[in-house]
């Protein structure tokens, strides 16, 4: 197996991490794409049966002019209820594995899904806790402006865990120093990379929405709002590695600007300077 060239430590302009982040998905696209796609089919099946069964059963009733039939109601939410226990069971593995692996790569070290998973799996609790809290507080504050203030600071959560092999309150406390006073430089770069994240899905899902466009001409429409909620999950999955590449590169650059250590690496990379000469000896021929 090749293995990757570490990330050249300096500090990253919203240009630089354009370059690493699209090289880094490059390099390993099959094992990022596998994993997020692989790891998203439950909340898919989620997204395509209520798109499918929820709507079309709607659809009938309102047809037929009659009220929805609460038998296949309370079947059809048992069932998505299923699949939102496996999902939210996943998160950790959804989010986790992309970041371990995008670790991993940027020190330059061979990464494969087996041991991407195995990581991921050690500090399941972790990881699943940090994501509880993050979509906790979403809902508790009801506030957009403080859960992002407190999101941006704890943005490099996920990252400090698994380079620094950190707890969660440990992990929450490092990722708030190394933010604190580049809050909006981070912020700002944040939301950079979103639109850019956004850019790349509108485009994935117009081409996917031609395609279903074509297939309403030989399929029911039935099956059709099955696979737009399919595909819908499925572009979301093929785009999730460019905001977590993100954000382990965003660690190394709030690393390198606080605490030197794109000089810590290049002090590393020097040749060690040769050993000095014996001292003379009495009664030795000096050496000429």
């Amino acid at each position: 197996m090749s293995v990757p060239p570490p990330l050249r430590l300096r500090p990253l302009e919203v240009g630089d991490l354009l370059d690493e982040t699209f090289r880094m998905y490059r390099r390993h696209f099959v094992l990022f794409a596998g994993l997020s796609v692989i790891l998203s089919i439950p909340a898919a099946g989620l997204s395509g049966f209520l798109t499918g069964s929820l709507l079309s059963d709607l659809n009938q009733a309102a047809t037929a002019g009659q009220a929805p039939n609460l038998a296949n109601l309370q079947s059809t939410l048992a069932v998505a209820g299923v699949f939102v226990i496996i999902d939210l069971a996943l998160v950790p593995f959804f989010y986790g594995a992309v970041a371990y692996a995008a670790c991993e790569s940027a020190l330059g070290r061979p990464v494969t899904a087996p041991g991407v998973l195995r990581a991921v799996a050690r500090r399941y609790f972790a990881l699943f806790g940090y994501w509880f809290l993050i979509g906790l507080m979403l809902v508790v504050f009801c506030l957009l402006p403080l859960w992002t203030w407190i999101w941006v600071n704890w943005v490099v959560v996920m990252p400090v865990m698994f380079l620094e092999n950190a707890s969660l309150g440990s992990a929450m406390s490092r990722s708030w120093r190394l933010v604190e006073g580049r809050w909006w430089r981070t912020f700002l770069t944040l939301f950079l990379m979103a639109i850019v994240f956004y850019a790349v899905r509108i485009a994935l899902s117009a081409f996917l929405a031609l395609g279903q466009t074509l297939l309403q001409l030989v399929v029911s429409s039935v099956v059709v709002l099955w696979i737009s909620g399919v595909t819908t999950v499925i572009v979301d999955a093929l785009v999730n590695p460019i905001l977590q590449i993100v954000i382990v590169l965003i660690y190394f650059d709030l690393r390198v600007r606080r605490e030197g250590l794109d000089l810590f690496q290049l002090a590393q990379s020097l040749p060690l300077p040769p050993p000095p000469p014996p001292p003379f000896a009495p009664g030795a021929a000096p050496v000429t």
